[in-house]
């Protein structure tokens, strides 16, 4: 077991570097999605947030920190996690298949100058292009988070943050990460003192 335990904890601590290395790089855009998701939210806007899998997990994740609060007692603001309603995503896989279950939220629930998040540690997720489509189409803001070379969704998103690695839990380590930066960055801009 202890040696099974030092494989998998080598490639962590290399990962680590690895991380290191890119929020230094990626840091104008960790501020460029703060200050994106904060202009919807000032003018009276909402975030959607989607992906598959872990990524689901992280839009869930992301919009409760973004609803409750990361580490600072602050207004609520308003965020969605599109992966939670199990009645929508069954039933719209069924009647329309799975690569609309998030456009038709998107159609649904998105109004222009809302914040389209989208999570897709392959940058392929075929549902996750189609709703960052339907939200362009829409009007609102798109954001990506993607690991590897970016895949299709790089080029359709306004704003994407890749992390250019292949290993799905390595991408899934620097995601978690970034949301939570930006979650400080949100928290922090929206802070108001009792006076």
């Amino acid at each position: 077991m202890e040696e099974l335990l030092n494989r998998e904890l080598k490639l962590v601590l290399k990962n680590l570097e690895n991380i290191k290395e890119c929020l230094q790089k990626d840091k104008n855009k960790i501020i460029n999605i703060a200050e994106t998701i904060n202009k919807s939210i000032s003018c009276g806007n909402k975030v959607l947030i989607f992906g598959n899998g872990g990524s689901a997990a992280d839009s869930q994740h992301f919009a409760a920190e973004i609803v409750g609060r990361y580490k600072r007692e602050r207004r609520a603001l308003a965020a969605i996690a599109l992966t939670t309603d199990s009645s929508i995503l069954t039933a719209v896989g069924n009647d329309y298949g799975y690569d609309d279950v998030f456009a038709r939220q998107i159609s649904a629930l998105g109004r222009e100058g809302d914040t389209a998040f989208g999570i897709s540690t392959s940058g392929n997720s075929q549902n996750v292009l189609s709703a960052i489509k339907k939200a362009r189409e829409m009007g609102l803001k798109t954001v990506a988070l993607l690991g590897r070379d970016g895949g299709k969704i790089a080029e359709k998103a306004d704003i994407s943050l890749i992390y250019p690695f292949k290993e799905t839990p390595r991408i899934q380590e620097y995601h978690t990460i970034c949301l939570h930066l930006i979650a400080y960055l949100i928290d922090e801009t929206n802070f108001v003192e009792d006076t």
